[in-house]
């Protein structure tokens, strides 16, 4: 089986990368290397192109999977490509930027609500138009959950560096709190090399997400919704302008 080079965990910003096919199934195509980031903790897929060098032909990119190491693009319509051809892997950067910004802002707003609550991250999703999250957290009230994103504004507008960076597994199991899911303690036992990002004097957690590289590109957040899905659960919704 072929490595995949995912240049996503490392470069967010790369728009497009050459490649060579290294797998055909249908409308399932597999590349050397990539720069379409695949569905998966909580964020959406990227979408974009798959072009063949040469006659510039285009084929839409409809979604993005894991399939343990590899990562399955899946296209529109079943393409004329075979192993071996050069390609072209181009991803929709307005979508792309939109769910950087999102993850970014999640990462703020629930590391603030962790230190000021003591709250316990259940659960969320990253769309292009806004960021859903839920708590396991008491007396935490719509005036509480304004005031969080008050002071997460503040951090924002900090300016804080953001970035990935790799640890071995010692060094993550020093850090407390590292996973802030259950899902995600269970895989920090797993792994023997951890990616986590860190929002510079802030915040540091295991993610295999994408994020922007500095707190002001977030913008201004925004609360949009906010509900008691019980006596402990509460769930958030923003919006970013």
């Amino acid at each position: 089986m072929c490595l995949v080079e995912k240049i996503y965990l490392f470069d967010a910003y790369k728009r497009e990368t050459e490649a060579v096919i290294t797998a055909v199934n249908s409308k399932e195509i597999e590349t050397d290397k990539t720069v379409f980031y695949p569905t998966g903790g909580g964020v959406l897929n990227d979408t974009g192109t798959i072009s063949l060098n040469g006659n510039g032909y285009s084929y839409k990119v409809i979604d993005v999977k894991k399939a343990e190491d590899r990562v399955l693009h899946i296209l529109e319509a079943e393409p004329d490509l075979k192993i071996g051809d050069r390609v072209t892997c181009r991803i929709d950067w307005e979508r792309r930027y939109a769910l950087m910004r999102y993850h970014t802002a999640a990462h703020v707003v629930g590391g603030v609500i962790e230190k000021r609550y003591g709250a316990m991250y259940t659960g969320g999703q990253i769309y292009t138009d806004r960021a859903r999250f839920d708590f396991d957290v008491p007396n935490f009230t719509k005036e509480a959950a304004s005031e969080a994103l008050t002071e997460s504004q503040k951090v924002i507008d900090s300016n804080r560096d953001v970035f990935a960076k790799i640890l071995s597994k010692e060094e993550a199991l020093a850090i407390p709190n590292l996973a802030r899911t259950e899902p995600g303690r269970e895989l920090l036992k797993k792994l023997e090399i951890i990616r986590v990002v860190e929002i510079k004097d802030f915040d540091l957690q295991l993610d295999g997400g994408l994020h922007v590289a500095n707190t002001r590109e977030i913008g201004r957040l925004e609360l949009s919704n906010f509900e008691n899905k019980g006596s402990r659960r509460k769930r958030m919704e923003i919006i970013l302008k």
